[in-house]
């Protein structure tokens, strides 16, 4: 039988191209001979993760909608025109079994053109509130793919499968223990660590909560590891050098061995995006979330309730954290009443084992009934 041809679209965000890769090393895992081409947004993130992670990756000159300067709209919509015929050049040139979509802006026209072609196509829809994409895609979709309970209130019933979101695996795969993680650091084994992410660029509330109360940081015995994101990395150093930086308190822009950090983590501090929350429930990290309010749909919030309503996550709004974030996240872990361990242990009743392999066989299979 010839191998498989499939597209994956999306991106824009760690939060699309890690599940998107995620899908794509399944299939290969599956079928090695399989032909994978992703087609992604010209200047966005996925045009250099994609190849570095060894695929061959189309760049469309899509834009999302400016709706605070309507008038900008303009450019957008000719972007769109061009990027439905480039897509429709890509799919009649690739001649794709299936197509799948992640999300994120390329996603759109790429999906809705193979649809229209008669490819079948499949959704992943990462958060616990629908994008704008994926709704406007799932009329003409095969499969629809979600990671949290009552989607349907988004997508037609008899499409939907709960798979969860595909993660980085090796995170689960940590060759350290606790200890050793924690020594790694620099840090004392004996003494709760806080890990705190914002994401690859950075959270600018997060940084500004830590900043807000480095003196109730110098004065516990909480250590924090603090991931400040590249953009505001320089920013931040300069002001610890003059301020001080407590010795209980590690920065860095970016952490390489993330397993390491989440080994080490006896709480993690960090926004509610779709890949995020997923890692966390896969390790069973007690967590405060902090939604990004910067979101369509403010869907950080509904990622973060899903958590919080069964009790596997604390929450702490963006207008609050600076005054708020910091002192829950010593007094959760210093507080001998406060059962933080719970949080981890119904974080990780959440979790979904294998959800790459899980999508990857249903792609296979819409490819082979094709």
């Amino acid at each position: 039988m010839k191998p498989i041809r499939v597209i994956v679209s999306g991106g824009g965000t760690g939060g699309h191209i890690f599940p998107a890769l995620s899908i794509a090393n399944a299939i290969k895992s599956i079928q090695p001979e399989a032909e994978i081409l992703f087609v992604g947004a010209e200047g966005r993130m996925e045009m250099q993760r994609v190849p570095a992670a060894g695929y061959e990756i189309k760049g469309l000159p899509i834009a999302g909608f400016d709706r605070k300067h309507l008038w900008k709209n303009i450019s957008v919509l000719w972007k769109i025109l061009k990027s439905q015929r480039m897509a429709r050049r890509i799919i009649k040139d690739f001649r794709p079994d299936v197509a799948v979509g992640v999300g994120g802006y390329a996603s759109g026209p790429t999906l809705n053109m193979a649809a229209k072609m008669g490819v079948p196509t499949l959704l992943q829809e990462q958060n616990s509130y629908a994008g704008v994409t994926n709704k406007l895609l799932a009329k003409n979709a095969r499969k629809i793919c979600v990671a949290y309970e009552g989607m349907e209130r988004f997508f037609p019933k008899e499409k939907i499968m709960l798979t969860g979101n595909p993660v980085r695996q090796q995170l689960a795969q940590c060759p350290l223990s606790h200890a050793q993680a924690v020594e790694k650091i620099g840090f004392n084994p004996i003494r709760p660590v806080v890990l705190i992410i914002g994401g690859s660029l950075g959270a600018r509330t997060i940084n500004e909560s830590v900043l807000s109360h480095l003196d109730d940081i110098a004065e516990t015995r909480v250590q924090f590891v603090w991931q400040t994101g590249g953009y505001y990395f320089e920013e931040i150093h300069k002001t610890l050098t003059e301020r001080g930086c407590p010795p209980n308190l590690k920065v860095t822009d970016f952490i390489s061995h993330m397993d390491e950090a989440y080994r080490a983590a006896d709480l993690v501090i960090s926004r509610a995006g779709a890949s995020s929350i997923s890692e966390i429930c896969l390790l069973g990290k007690p967590a405060i979330l902090v939604p990004s309010p910067n979101v369509a749909e403010d869907h950080q919030t509904h990622n973060a309730m899903a958590l919080v309503n069964r009790q596997a996550a604390l929450m702490v709004k963006d207008a609050d954290a600076v005054d708020q974030l910091i002192p829950l996240a010593i007094k959760t872990l210093t507080e001998p009443t406060n059962p933080y361990r719970s949080l981890g242990e119904n974080a990780l009743a959440m979790a979904f084992r294998d959800s790459a392999e899980v999508i990857a066989r249903e792609v296979i299979k819409l490819a082979e009934e094709k």
